[in-house]
Order: structure tokens, then sequence, then C-alpha cells
């Protein structure tokens, strides 16, 4: 077997629970389409196509922030405060990353569940960078800067025996390989709080304002997360709208597959670029790069909502000559004019990542889209000349 890294024999392992046998989806279960189906509200695309690919053909999660927006800096209009406050379950990153949502979110109903994705148990959480440059990930040894949820090691045999409608202990379980070697540290607070189902979430009547400071939003950029983020979904929907259960545990089985098999494609995609320094726009691809060894080495603005300063040009404008940086990606959600004032006077290339999809339709296939594009314009731009 090829020797893949942790964060991939992570999704790996995620997708063969979905291998585990299944009770058949009583006929017409599936094709319930809206009425029955549960409300859910959704902040971001890619979460929103993780939670429409576990809803496909039961129902359709709503979508706030769309197109070009930013989470950083988004408004909620009447009609999405409205769809917020019918929801059955509300899924979003954190409070960090939807400021928005802090206050609304403290308005809904007791019967209306909140799905904290960086409060989830197991998922892989990496700490801020500081400063505008940084040294690169290590390929291979990426889990240093972890900080993980999970205290609890596991061994893959232990789920031999594991029923496949026992998803309270999937969010360890797809993290197993991942969690052997991590250091635990502040981020473990979410621990402290109980859960019925995944440590994310809260009933709308408690105080949880979890701040999780210092820790990277980003979490979806890492396709092993994005596995996590669909069992975390899948628990919530199971106890929600239990007539459908089989329905989401089925298409759970189908999307875990997907991004397995979108893993191998885009490892072998990257590794004629791993290695090369680049720089990004805002800091939200470390988990893009410990996952698939790549070799960032600065951003521009740690939050895109922030001007960098004259300090701060120089900085990575140094950065760029020390290290030999041949690409510096812009993204679609903001002006591009900061990045044109950093490579005038150089020969460094450009290019474009997005981490939200901005020109991707919303969907059940969109965030694997989202991977595959960041990935692709890693190549293009990175490949050049080689």
């Amino acid at each position: 077997m090829p020797d893949f890294s942790p964060v991939f024999r992570r999704v790996f392992f995620a997708a063969s629970l979905a291998t585990l046998p299944l009770i058949a989806i009583p006929a017409g279960s599936a094709s319930a389409h809206g009425d029955d189906a549960p409300k859910v509200v959704t902040s971001i695309k890619p979460i929103h196509s993780i939670a429409s690919a576990i809803m496909k053909d039961i129902g359709e999660p709503a979508l706030l922030v769309d197109g070009a927006s930013s989470p950083h800096a988004y408004s909620l209009r009447p009609s999405e405060a409205r769809a917020l406050s019918e929801a059955d379950l509300v899924v979003y990153v954190s409070h960090s990353l939807e400021g928005f949502l802090q206050k609304p979110l403290q308005t809904l109903s007791k019967s209306s569940h909140q799905l904290e994705l960086v409060a989830v148990e197991g998922m892989a959480l990496r700490k801020m960078r500081d400063g505008g440059a940084w040294e690169a990930h290590q390929h291979g040894d990426h889990d240093e800067d972890h900080a993980e949820h999970d205290d609890h090691d596991h061994d893959h045999d232990e789920h031999d025996d594991h029923a496949h409608g026992d998803h309270d202990d999937h969010n360890e379980h797809a993290h197993d390989d991942h969690d052997k070697d991590h250091h635990h540290d502040d981020a473990k607070e979410a621990d402290d709080h109980d859960h019925d189902h995944a440590a994310g979430t809260h009933d709308s009547d408690e105080d949880h304002h979890h701040e999780h400071g210092g820790i990277d939003p980003h979490i979806w950029m890492d396709p092993a997360n994005g596995a996590s983020i669909a069992i975390a979904i899948t628990d919530e929907l199971v106890e929600i709208d239990p007539e459908h259960a089989d329905a989401y545990r089925d298409n759970l089985k189908t999307l875990l597959a997907s991004l397995t098999s979108l893993g191998n494609d885009l490892r072998q995609k990257v590794a004629p670029i791993q290695g090369k320094p680049y720089v990004v726009f805002h800091d939200a691809y470390q988990y893009l790069e410990a996952g698939f060894g790549l070799t960032a080495v600065g951003s521009i603005t740690v939050s895109p909502d922030q001007k960098p300063g004259a300090k701060r040009l120089h900085e990575i404008e140094d950065k760029i000559r020390d290290t030999g940086a041949v690409c510096i990606f812009a993204e679609p959600q903001f002006r591009p004019a900061v990045v044109q004032a950093v490579v005038s006077d150089t020969s460094i290339r450009t290019g474009t990542l997005d981490p939200l999809g901005a020109d991707l339709k919303a969907g059940p296939d969109t965030y694997q889209q989202i991977l595959a594009q960041n990935v692709d314009a890693l190549v293009d731009c990175l490949g050049q000349g080689s």
C-alpha cells in the first residue's frame, strides 16, 4: 500500500466506516424532499456543500454567505435572519470566522441545534501563525502544530465490531491515526462542555461563547476534516430526523468515498510542486499545505479585513527575495491592488486561490470542487518552468 500521509490515512479510515452494512432505505424515504426535511442553515459554501451531500434527496440546506462575499465582514439580511430563527440546525465554523452569527445564535429557540465545527471532537485544528512570514510546514512532520480536541488513542482494530449506526464515536475514529502523536493544548477547552453528540453542538439557551482564540478556522481546507464535518452533520441530522437516518448514512458513505478518491488524485497532482515556495493573500491555507506537503512561506495579511502596513509589505518582500518564492496568490473576494504592490518590480508570478469557491455554484459537489480548484491553481502557477 502506498505510504500516505497521516491526513489521508485518516480520510481512508473514515471512508472504511462507510463500507459497513446499512439497513435498506424504506421505499419513498429518499424522495421525501422539502416539507418533512429538517430546516438546516449553513454559513459558508464549503459547509453548505457537505450538508447538501448528506441531505441529498431529502432536503436542501440554506446558505448564508454566497458569491464573492466574505464571512469576515458579512451582515445578515432580514430574510436570512428569519431563516435562522426557523432553523432546526445551524452549522457554522466558529465565532471567530462568522462573527456576524454571534448575536443571532443567542436568540434561537431551545429546540434549535447549533453545530460549531471547530468544537467537534477529533477535529484536527491548527494554531494561527504569527506575522506575515513563517516557516513552511515540513511534509511528514506537520502534526506538531496541531491543537486537538480528542485525547483518546484508539486502534483501528477496535472498529471491526463497530455498528454503523453508532455515529457518536465516529468523530474520534475518523482521526485515529492523526491523534496518536499530537500535542494537546488550550484548544481542548471545548472538551469541557457536555454535549449529546458532536462536541460542537449547543442548545440555543446555553452560554457558549467559545472564542477558540488562536485557532485557524479554515478547517475545511483539510479533506480529512471535511470527513469529520460530514460525520458531525450526519449525527445531528439523524438525531433531529430519525425517519431519514438510513438515507443520511447512505449519503455519508458516498461522500466519504468521494473524498478518498479526491485525496488520491490531488496528492498525485501536487507531487511535482512540493517544496516550491509561494506567498498567499491571507493565511487561510495551512490545512491544505500540511495535508499535501506544500510550502507557503508567508501571507500579505493575517485577516482580510485588515489592510497590511508598510512594515508587513516589506517583510513579505524580504521573504520573497530570501526564499526565492515563485508565486503570490490573490483572492477573488478582495481587491488585488495590494498584491500588485508587492509584485511590482519583481518577476514573481501571480495566481488566485479561493477557500470559499466564489465562482462556483453551491451544491453537493462544491466542496470537492473548491479543493480541486485550489490545487489546480497552485499547480498551474508553481508548475511553470518545471
